[in-house]
């Protein structure tokens, strides 16, 4: 096999392939270069692939979210790959963000005397990367492994409001079952709590996934403005308005202090 050949004619020229697949990829490269889409006509030039080929690749694909097509016939990248991108940032958090978070997370479960947890999106939940156990009566107990759903809760809205449009309008078309009375189930509600949150860069759990818990987080962001992880402190109801301030404010200098070391 000749040196300068390309990494696609490397992937047709080995037997272990399937040749099919190697066409979808091709199909999904293209669309991800053309962010204004591009028709069957136009796949089939560039890529001089048979139409009927590209056909029924689109329409499987199309089938699994993975493109959409468009009123005008143009075909694009689809919702199933925000959520695979997710799933991708959660296990890269994994690998990465503990080392650097947990020191952070020590020092804030100090200083509060609550429990503290670093949280990320896995497969449309929310998973307890880290946690750091706080020393207060009544400190409600935190552990790294914990899932809870995205629309309730300070941590869940957080990471739901950081997501692209389309992951955003998908969760918001599924059932948004209520835990407490103040779970917020209506989806035009929960829309404009996300867009409440991107605003003022933290959000408030009233008491959405347990009637006698609250809570507030933060985003903890890459260099780009890319969502990471959410910080949060959970604490029962009940605090004076002068301990909620001194939470919030510790939280978001927290999940700052987080973002510029991942970002050095």
């Amino acid at each position: 096999m000749e040196a300068g050949m390309d990494a696609k004619a490397e992937a047709r020229e080995n037997k272990h392939t399937i040749p099919v697949i190697d066409r979808m990829m091709d199909i999904l490269g293209e669309l991800e270069r053309h962010a204004a889409g591009l028709t069957i006509r136009d796949l089939t030039e560039i890529l001089a692939i048979p139409r009927t080929t590209i056909y029924r690749v689109l329409n499987t694909l199309q089938a699994h979210d993975v493109v959409r097509r468009g009123d005008d016939g143009t075909y694009h990248l689809g919702e199933r790959l925000l959520t695979l991108a997710a799933h991708t940032t959660a296990r890269f958090g994994r690998a990465n963000l503990v080392p650097i978070c947990q020191p952070h997370l020590d020092r804030l479960a100090s200083e509060l005397g609550e429990g503290v947890k670093l949280n990320v999106i896995d497969h449309d939940e929310l998973l307890v990367l880290a946690a750091a156990q706080g020393r207060r009566d009544y400190a409600l107990t935190v552990s790294a492994g914990q899932r809870m759903t995205l629309h309730s809760g300070a941590s869940g809205k957080v990471m739901l409001a950081h997501q692209g449009d389309d992951y955003i309008a998908a969760w918001l078309r599924q059932p948004l079952p209520a835990y407490t009375d103040k779970t917020i189930t209506d989806p035009q509600k929960l829309k404009a709590e996300l867009a409440r949150i991107r605003k003022l860069g933290w959000a408030y759990d009233r008491g959405e996934t347990g009637p006698s818990i609250q809570a507030f987080a933060a985003p903890v962001l890459a260099r780009d403005g890319a969502i990471l992880a959410a910080l949060s402190v959970p604490f029962l109801a009940g605090a004076s308005e002068a301990r909620m301030d001194t939470i919030r404010a510790a939280v978001v200098r927290t999940a700052k202090a987080i973002s510029d070391a991942l970002q050095a």
